[in-house]
């Protein structure tokens, strides 16, 4: 890290800066667990860094250090500018960030001109860490424009993401990661770490996406039949899913499943099949 960078303490100061809770920002000062994270990223050195809400830049910099080739970033706060502009001048042609809702971005044509492979890394902000996720999860086109997602969520919310069926944690989210992806836990991270400290600890998730377990699903429709079975996920399927189709029970039929189970029992591969049964049923053409 260059010299002429003061330490992010002193960069926040300096800038008058302090966390918002109406941007769900928490900063994490802790340099050795920012490299942490940076050195999870799986083939990092020399490719390009993808990261949302960089905030004054403790894990932008520990991504320059650990050897990504770029950083691009996107910044909600406009206050965020003179940390991240100090940033720039001290990495430049390495550093790049604009500011923008990540929800709204264009990733893959934000990041066209950008050369090798790009990884996602992130202390997403809590408000904005489940919808961009889905976001990322339910592209279109796969392999995805990235090649990994190394984030930071919620504990709760990272135990939902990598759950195997059978458990009340297993969800929507379970499901969408998994897929067509690999979904593991790296660590967690106490909310002492972060000024100021949430109230909840939280933990680094990374998925690696794969070749989707059963191929021809169309991403609409299995988006539809998660969101119907599990808002009723109390309900056996064919109840959670009259509302959805005129005929729950010839659709699982056609999928070769039992009505009278429940959505947290069904495997990622079996939510599949049933989105493929959608598509003649109502769903997609």
């Amino acid at each position: 890290m260059p010299e002429a960078l003061p330490p992010l303490r002193e960069v926040i100061a300096d800038a008058g800066l302090s966390a918002r809770k109406s941007l769900g920002q928490h900063f994490l000062f802790d340099m050795n667990l920012n490299r942490r994270i940076a050195r999870a990223v799986p083939g990092l050195k020399g490719a390009v860094a993808f990261e949302v809400g960089p905030g004054p830049g403790g894990l932008t910099r520990a991504l320059l250090e650990e050897g990504a080739g770029k950083v691009v970033a996107v910044e909600a706060d406009p206050r965020c500018e003179p940390a991240l502009d100090q940033l720039a001048r001290a990495f430049p042609n390495r550093f790049s960030y604009r500011l923008a809702d990540a929800l709204a971005c264009d990733e893959a044509r934000l990041l066209s001109s950008e050369s090798g492979p790009v990884h996602v890394v992130a202390n997403l902000p809590y408000n904005v860490g489940s919808p961009l996720l889905v976001k990322w999860l339910t592209a279109e086109a796969w392999p995805p424009w990235y090649r990994s997602l190394t984030l930071m969520f919620q504990k709760e919310v990272a135990t939902r993401i990598v759950a195997a069926p059978g458990g009340k944690a297993y969800g929507r989210l379970s499901v969408l990661a998994q897929w067509r992806a690999e979904a593991r836990k790296l660590f967690d991270v106490p909310a002492a770490a972060f000024t100021p400290p949430p109230k909840v600890a939280s933990s680094v998730i990374q998925i690696v996406p794969g070749p989707p377990c059963v191929e021809g699903v169309n991403v609409g429709d299995l988006v539809r039949i998660l969101a119907a079975a599990f808002g009723k996920r109390r309900k056996m399927l064919r109840r959670a899913l009259a509302d959805l189709v005129e005929d729950a029970e010839t659709l699982l039929s056609q999928a070769g499943l039992d009505g009278r189970r429940r959505a947290e029992s069904l495997t990622p591969e079996e939510f599949c099949v049933l989105a493929k049964a959608l598509g003649p049923a109502g769903g997609s053409p």
